[in-house]
C-alpha cells in the first residue's frame, strides 16, 4: 500500500473523530467530570478501558502498511468505538505524537532484564530481573531529560501533513520517567522481582532503602530538568480517568510550560498487593510521596486491593482519585473512604462481560456496589476486558444496563 492510501485511511478516520470531538455532547461530559471530581454531585459517570477486548474488534487489523501511522489509525479507530458506546469518555479533537526522548542504553534503568517466552501467542513468560546481586545497583544509570528535537520534529510534520488540518497535532515532551515508569513500583518488579524484594524487606533493608532512594532522586531530577525546560505540557494529565476539575486548568494541547502542581498525576502499586500497610509504606510510599505531591491532583490504584491501606494512603496530601478493584471490599472502603475522595469503582470485568454476559448478574452486581458506596462520590471503570466472545456490541449494552442502575444514585 502507497503512503497515499495510508493517508486516505487515516483521514476517513481523522474526519469522523474530527466530527465527534465536536459535537456539544462532549462539553457536556467535561462539565460533568470537572464537577465530579471536585465533589459535587453529579449522576455515577461510566467509562470502559480503551483496551477493551480491542483486539476482537472487526475493524482492529490495522490498514495502514506504515507502523507510524498504523499507531494512530488504531487511535483514532478506538475512539470512534468508545463515541458509539454511549459511556462518558472524553473525545479530544487533538493526536499525539510522543517526543524521542533520551533513554539509558539497555534498558529505562541501565540494566536490562531478560525473559523467556512459552511460544504461544498470548502464553506465560518467565522473568529475570536485572539486579541479581546487591552489587549490580551500582551500575543504574541517573536519569535525565533530554529530547531529540530533530526526530521529534520529523514525526510531528509526517503527522501533521497527513491529518493536521483535522485534528490538532500536540507533542508530549514530558519525561521517560512518567506515568507506570514514576510510581516505582512497576519498575521495581523489573529490576528485582517480587519474591526477591519481598524478601529484601527483611534480608536487605539497608540495600532496598539506597534502592528506592537512588530512584526517587532520579525522577525526580528528570521531572525538574523536564519543568525547567518548559516540557510539561496540558495532556501530561493522568488519572486513569478524564482529567478534569475545578482546582486544575482543562487538558489542552499544545500548552507548554506547565508546573507539575497544575496536572494530574496517577500512581499505583501492583506488585505491593500481597505486602501489608506498615512495609508497603515504609518502602514504597514515603519513597512515591514526593514525586506524587509536586503534582496538583494524584490518583492511586490500578488492581490492586487498597481495601486495608486507606488510613496509610491519607498521608498522601493531594490524594484526590482512589481505586476500588475487583478484588477489594467495596463497603468497607466506603465506610473508611466517606466523601473524602472520590471513588473509582473497577467491578470484575469477568462477572460483568468476559465470561458470559448475563444481564440480570450485571444488574445485582452492580446494584450491590452503588447500595454499598450509597453517599459516596463513584465513577465506574470497566477495565481489563480481555474477552468478549468475538461481541463488541455487548460493551454498548453493558453501559446501558449499567447506567439505567447507576442514574439512581445521584
Amino acid at each position: 500500500m502507497s503512503t497515499t492510501a495510508d493517508v486516505s485511511i487515516l483521514r476517513n478516520l481523522a474526519t469522523q473523530v474530527a466530527d465527534i470531538a465536536a459535537d456539544p455532547i462532549q462539553d457536556e461530559k467535561r462539565e460533568l467530570w470537572r464537577g465530579h471530581n471536585s465533589f459535587e454531585r453529579t449522576r455515577p459517570l461510566i467509562i470502559c478501558g480503551w483496551e477493551a477486548a480491542w483486539p476482537e474488534h472487526p475493524d482492529a487489523e490495522p490498514r495502514c502498511e506504515d507502523p507510524f501511522y498504523r499507531t494512530y489509525e488504531t487511535q483514532l479507530k478506538q475512539a470512534i468505538f468508545k463515541h458509539s458506546l454511549r459511556e462518558d469518555t472524553i473525545i479530544e479533537p487533538w493526536l499525539t505524537v510522543r517526543a524521542s526522548v533520551w533513554s539509558p542504553p539497555n534498558g529505562i534503568w541501565g540494566v536490562g532484564h531478560t525473559y523467556t517466552h512459552s511460544g504461544v501467542a498470548g502464553g506465560a513468560w518467565k522473568h529475570k530481573p536485572a539486579l541479581q546481586e546487591l552489587s549490580d545497583l551500582d551500575k543504574m544509570v541517573v536519569p535525565k531529560h533530554e529530547i531529540n528535537e530533530e526526530a521529534t520534529a520529523a514525526n510531528v510534520q509526517k503527522l501533521g501533513d497527513a491529518v493536521g488540518d483535522l485534528l490538532t497535532v500536540t507533542v508530549d515532551r514530558s519525561p521517560l520517567w512518567s506515568g507506570w515508569w514514576a510510581d516505582l513500583s512497576t519498575a521495581l518488579f523489573y529490576l528485582r522481582g517480587l519474591d526477591q524484594l519481598m524478601l529484601d524487606m527483611t534480608d536487605n533493608v539497608a540495600w532496598l532503602h539506597e534502592l528506592l532512594s537512588f530512584m526517587r532522586d532520579g525522577i525526580l531530577k528528570s521531572h525538574a530538568e523536564a519543568e525547567a525546560a518548559g516540557d510539561w505540557s496540558l495532556t501530561n494529565h493522568n488519572a486513569q480517568a478524564m482529567c478534569y476539575s475545578r482546582e486544575l486548568p482543562d487538558p489542552a494541547p499544545n500548552v507548554y510550560g506547565v508546573q507539575r502542581s497544575s496536572l494530574w498525576t496517577f500512581f499505583a502499586a501492583q506488585e505491593y498487593a500481597l505486602i501489608g500497610p506498615r512495609m508497603h509504606d515504609e518502602f514504597l510510599l514515603q519513597y512515591q510521596r514526593p514525586i506524587m505531591e509536586q503534582f496538583g491532583l494524584a490518583s492511586y490504584g490500578c488492581c490492586e486491593d487498597l481495601t486495608h491501606k486507606v488510613d496509610m494512603l491519607r498521608q498522601v496530601r493531594n490524594l484526590r482519585r482512589f481505586s476500588v478493584t475487583p478484588v477489594a471490599d467495596p463497603a468497607r472502603c466506603a465506610e473508611q473512604i466517606g466523601t473524602d475522595y472520590i471513588i473509582s469503582w473497577r467491578p470484575n470485568p469477568a462477572e460483568m462481560i468476559c465470561c458470559g454476559f448475563y444481564p440480570d448478574r450485571i444488574r445485582r452486581i452492580i446494584r450491590e456496589g452503588m447500595e454499598a458506596m450509597r453517599g459516596c462520590y463513584v465513577d465506574i471503570n470497566l477495565k481489563d476486558v480481555q474477552t468478549v466472545d468475538h461481541k463488541p456490541e455487548l460493551l454498548r449494552d453493558w453501559v446501558q444496563i449499567v447506567r439505567g442502575i447507576a442514574d439512581e444514585y445521584v
